[in-house]
């Protein structure tokens, strides 16, 4: 047996067996060998950055001081395992905010916090500091105005008062800003040439006396304005005038319609008591029906109907 292991072909197989396995294991332990289960592992552990926008919240004493200044939102930066940003980026459990619980009334530069972040994490905030002015709450009751251009509606159509509900808002903001406000106004802008009545819920605006746009809250922060549009109209008679007859022949006309509705500026509306309507008899020799256009005059917008339908009879003048 000892001279068996002196033997140099089982030294070489032996060698060999080795060799072999040491392969297998190395092989094994890199990536590309790895099973599903150590490859999720793997990717789950390995490092990941993502920034995320998070609101940006205050503590202060609400009741009695108004907050301008600080953005709406921060970035935050999370460095960590796969999993866990991913988990945190998704479920954002955590909060952005500035403590001004002891800071007096004026202007600070204050440090951005977290809170609720697993301490597995690192992260980086910005802006880091932000710069905030504390002022006195105020709140006051204001009524609303309505702003919208005038000359859009169509021609011969008429404006009517302009309504907006509520009438009144409550406008909460620093003392100084609310104590800048000239009006609460709605702003409209109506359609080229409109014709009809204008409705619709538009977004309130806190203004100065020079029109800027104040930093306050106001409630509702909406309203629904309606600008009614319309058009006087007049019912009148049709006149039916023959031109152009043969004189050899007689000519009876008779409309389907003996009134029409027309529409346009009031005023010349009052002035027109009938409507003439022209027959042009010039190719009639026989008794039928025409379709004659309505010709409207200046400052009528428009009619009920665009034609009238007219009866004609025709007889000799010898019969």
């Amino acid at each position: 047996m000892k001279d068996f292991w002196h033997k140099s072909w089982v030294t070489r197989v032996v060698s060999l067996l080795i060799a072999v396995l040491l392969v297998i294991y190395i092989n094994y332990t890199q990536e590309g060998f790895m099973t599903q289960g150590q490859a999720d592992r793997t990717k789950q552990t390995a490092t990941q950055t993502q920034t995320v926008k998070v609101p940006l919240q205050v503590s202060v004493d609400t009741d009695n001081y108004y907050v301008v200044g600080y953005p709406a939102k921060v970035s935050v930066t999370l460095e960590g395992s796969n999993a866990l940003v991913t988990s945190t980026v998704n479920t954002q459990n955590f909060r952005a905010y500035i403590d001004l619980t002891n800071k007096s009334i004026g202007e600070h530069d204050v440090h951005v916090h977290l809170s609720g972040l697993s301490n597995q994490l690192a992260y980086t905030i910005s802006p880091k500091i932000v710069h905030v002015n504390i002022q006195r709450r105020k709140s006051t009751t204001m009524p609303v105005q309505i702003e919208y251009n005038k000359t859009a509606v169509a021609r011969g159509y008429k404006l009517g008062k302009a309504s907006v509900d509520p009438q009144q808002v409550e406008v909460t903001g620093a003392r100084g800003e609310v104590d800048q406000i000239d009006q609460i106004v709605a702003k409209v802008v109506l359609p080229n040439d409109i014709t009809h009545t204008f409705e619709r819920q538009v977004n309130l605006i806190a203004e100065d006396r020079k029109g800027r746009q104040l930093n306050v809250i106001i409630e509702p922060a909406t309203a629904k304005v309606v600008v009614p549009i319309s058009i006087a109209k007049k019912e009148v008679k049709l006149e039916l005038i023959p031109k152009h007859e043969n004189t050899s022949k007689v000519y009876s006309l008779t409309a389907k319609n003996d009134y029409v509705t027309i529409y346009g500026n009031q005023s010349a509306l009052n002035k027109i008591k009938t409507l003439a309507v022209p027959v042009d008899l010039s190719a009639v020799n026989a008794s039928t029906t025409k379709m004659v256009p309505l010709k409207l005059p200046h400052d009528v917008i428009k009619a009920s109907m665009p034609q009238v339908s007219v009866q004609i009879k025709v007889a000799n003048i010898n019969n």
